[in-house]
């Protein structure tokens, strides 16, 4: 968290900061801090070069180190990689800044980029070299652009489920586990929730390899433990 201001005796000034002259708290945000390095040294040191099974599922919530992970699963398993990228448009500086950390923390490997925010199926389906893995990050966006344009997700995720196993390259994904949390208020937040449980779900089971990752610590779920 940011650091508030120090007084001489360490607490009237912080004190005076954080309640306003009148009285008012005021919320200080953290600001999301991205990896220094394309790889970070928790996966570089720990993971073996070996060959990916045809599908990963990477699991974890929100800031959990998910996505890294992914990625370092394929810089140490291949030479170059594609990597599909579900996010649309950005429409804000937060969600701008958001991308550009993901950015800066993949320059140091050779990704060949699609972005598919909706026809996630179609891209994979235009992939055919079996020496280049895939990288979806992430379907709980990409679930999240379904919603949002009202399309069928359990058309969608037939369709994905259809595309995945047709690949003839590695492909790992990445998704969010949305279900630890409290019940969502919104109909909206609750449907996204129920959808995301089960797409979740019908690709584990499609996955030779699942991975849940909580606070940059990786658990296999299922399959061979990585390394």
């Amino acid at each position: 968290l940011p650091h508030a201001p120090q007084g001489e005796k360490g607490g009237k000034n912080r004190h005076k900061d954080s309640m306003g002259d009148k009285g008012a708290h005021r919320l200080i945000l953290a600001q999301p801090t991205p990896f220094a390095k394309p790889v970070p040294p928790l996966y570089e040191a720990g993971m073996a070069s070996d060959n990916l099974p045809s599908l990963t599922l990477v699991l974890g919530g929100a800031r959990s180190g998910k996505s890294a992970y992914a990625e370092a699963l394929i810089a140490n398993s291949a030479a170059s990689a594609l990597y599909i990228a579900t996010a649309g448009p950005p429409q804000d500086e937060e969600m701008r800044a958001r991308i550009a950390s993901h950015q800066q923390r993949r320059a140091g490997f050779p990704w060949r980029l699609a972005e598919a925010p909706l026809d996630l199926a179609a891209a994979l389906s235009g992939h055919a070299n079996p020496q280049e893995p895939a990288l979806v990050d992430c379907l709980s966006l990409w679930l999240a652009n379904l919603l949002e344009a009202r399309r069928d997700p359990a058309a969608e995720r037939a369709r994905l489920a259809s595309a995945l196993q047709s690949c003839p390259a590695p492909v790992v994904c990445v998704s969010a586990e949305a279900g630890l949390g409290m019940v969502p208020l919104h109909p909206l937040g609750r449907a996204f929730r129920d959808h995301l449980g089960a797409l979740n779900q019908h690709i584990a089971a499609l996955a030779e390899r699942v991975v849940f990752v909580t606070a940059g610590l990786p658990a296999t779920l299922k399959g061979q433990q990585h390394g």
